[in-house]
């Protein structure tokens, strides 16, 4: 794992600013009666304006039938993770998750949230405000010289007590040059396990909770994950530097 210095982590900034600002503008953007491909088509514009580079766009992991064929993960309703942009219309109620990661200056920030269009539901606004919950326990978690398990705990303590679901095969990561590094960053563990946090780690963390059971299946694709009942699901990440002074949110959205 390799550490960021104090100026590494400032110019890590931009990149962290462009993201929280890309989400921002699509949570905004989005609308009943729109595509997933539109939001990509969005997504993809401001990239452009910005001179920055899509980290998604043409990524081509062994489990994936293809390269992936857009700038945004677009997740609805039981899609959990790695939604492929699509002709999909969205409808009112839809539960949308948008993942999305770019790379600004040569340094590269992830982050997601999960929303409801138009008219929300209870279950739905639960889902989703137990997911956030569960990113803030584990950002609150990421202290200097705290153990990694004390984040994946925080987190399966915020899933256990609101009674979602919570599979751990796939969690956070590291963030730096690339959009994937180590250390792998599990929704849930013991504390004071793992490896300690040092001054300069600097990792995503991304819960994603299910309103049924924990299962879930794969599509053909090789990318979309969904749950294995139908039932709702919700992603929440952020990109966290860890320095001497506590966890600093390089995507905050305020």
């Amino acid at each position: 794992m390799a550490l960021k210095s104090p100026a590494e982590i400032e110019q890590m900034r931009p990149a962290g600013r462009f993201v929280a600002s890309v989400l921002t503008s699509l949570r905004a953007y989005a609308q009943v009666g729109m595509t997933t491909n539109d939001l990509d088509a969005h997504a993809r514009d401001l990239i452009a304006q910005a001179g920055a580079r899509s980290v998604y766009l043409g990524y081509h992991p062994s489990f994936g039938a293809m390269p992936y064929p857009g700038v945004l993960c677009t997740s609805v309703n039981d899609h959990a993770l790695h939604g492929l942009p699509s002709d999909r219309v969205l409808a009112d109620g839809d539960v949308v998750s948008i993942d999305f990661a770019c790379e600004v200056e040569g340094w590269v920030a992830d982050s997601a949230l999960t929303f409801q269009l138009g008219t929300t539901t209870p279950q739905a606004q639960a889902l989703i405000t137990a997911t956030e919950q569960a990113l803030a326990a584990g950002i609150a978690a990421a202290q200097p010289n705290a153990r990694m398990g004390d984040i994946s705990a925080a987190i399966g303590r915020v899933a256990r007590q609101t009674g979602f679901a919570l599979n751990t095969d796939f969690g956070g990561h590291g963030v730096g040059r690339t959009m994937h590094e180590d250390p792998h960053v599990a929704n849930d563990g013991r504390p004071g396990t793992g490896i300690r946090l040092k001054p300069g780690t600097v990792i995503a963390i991304e819960p994603w909770l299910m309103a049924g059971g924990s299962d879930y299946v794969i599509d053909d694709d090789g990318w979309t994950i969904r749950s294995a009942d139908g039932a709702l699901t919700a992603h929440a990440e952020h990109t966290v530097a860890i320095t001497k002074r506590g966890p600093v949110v390089l995507t905050a959205r305020d």
